[in-house]
């Protein structure tokens, strides 16, 4: 019994000092952990870790980026079949004289089915022909002969070095939104007197180099006309034809056949380049009210008539209106 006895208190001496050792044992590994920790944390300078754009490249080393990611893995791997699978047994093609009619794709819609309205060839609309974004229509360099058809929300419109030859008056019929027309470097040589004037909102006409023989008439809207390198001469102006364009700021005929400067000019104009024409003359009232010697006209600033053969010393009292002279030869 005793001997029993003894056996079962040593026993329990054995377990309490193994408890009493593993507590310090674990606060040791602990201690050591939190030191090793501190000694890895000492080589980072955490007070300038500030990741900004200019520094950027200085923390990361970008230079192996791609050796470090394998972007093959990520690319998309598609089974042959996957999406159309093909069936094992493939069935015999149609027979090319049965009476059944052959199935028509339609295009995917989620509005149902469209059907597509056919068009002659010259009068696809634009947005086949061209190029569409928003409220702009993009044509140059599209071999186009005739104006396509534009959608009814057109505002600007980009006709650049094609091959068309007139502007009729039902091009632009119904685009009220449009504001800019450019058909620079085409071979347009005549346009309808009404192919333009029915516009409300068109603010921009940029026609140059062009075989243009005559201006058509221009909505009240106008704010800048460019027909320059054409071959309009001043008998292809109709009378007094940019009095009543009160919007008007620029006025580019240079490099035209002009004889004359196509007076009145209105008030709002701003730039008038006339150079490279026939003019050798000018009256006293072209620029300036000669019964008006108070008038001043602080917004024409810029007039061009260098490359004429007027010499502008010969009419000192048609500038006394204008806020700077002619450019040109005196």
């Amino acid at each position: 019994g005793c001997r029993m006895g003894t056996l079962a208190w040593l026993g329990m001496a054995s377990l309490c000092l193994g408890a009493a050792w593993a507590v310090p044992a674990k606060e040791r590994r602990k201690a050591e952990k939190t030191k090793a920790d501190l000694t890895l944390y000492e080589n980072l300078d955490l007070d300038n870790y500030d990741l900004t754009l200019d520094n950027y490249g200085e923390i990361l080393d970008l230079s192996n980026y791609e050796e470090l990611y394998d972007y093959g893995d990520l690319a998309p791997k598609i089974e042959v079949g996957t999406l159309a699978p093909r069936p094992k047994d493939p069935e015999p093609l149609p027979n090319v004289g049965a009476t059944a009619e052959t199935p028509k794709l339609q295009p995917p819609s989620t509005a149902g089915p469209i059907h597509p309205v056919p068009f002659p060839v010259q009068g696809l609309p634009s947005c086949l022909l061209c190029l569409c974004i928003g409220t702009s229509v993009y044509c140059d360099d599209a071999d186009l002969e005739h104006i396509p058809r534009l959608p009814p929300e057109t505002m600007y419109l980009y006709a650049r070095f094609n091959r068309i030859g007139a502007v009729r008056a039902g091009d632009f019929t119904g685009l009220k939104k449009l504001k800019r027309i450019d058909l620079s470097s085409n071979s347009i040589s005549w346009a309808d007197v009404d192919a333009f004037r029915l516009l409300p909102s068109l603010q921009e006409l940029i026609l140059p180099q062009n075989r243009l023989t005559a201006l058509p008439e221009l909505p009240h809207s106008i704010v800048r006309l460019d027909a320059r390198l054409n071959r309009i001469p001043s008998t292809g102006l109709r009378p007094e034809a940019f009095r009543d364009l009160k919007q008007l700021q620029f006025l580019h005929l240079s490099d035209n056949q002009l004889d004359f400067i196509p007076a009145p000019l209105p008030e709002s104009l701003r730039s008038l380049h006339l150079q490279n024409n026939n003019i050798q003359t000018m009256h006293e009232d072209t620029f300036c009210d000669s019964q008006d010697h108070s008038q001043i006209r602080r917004a024409l600033e810029d007039i061009r008539l260098d490359g004429n053969p007027i010499n502008l010393s010969l009419f000192p009292d048609a500038y006394f209106c204008l806020p700077r002279l002619p450019t040109g030869r005196f």
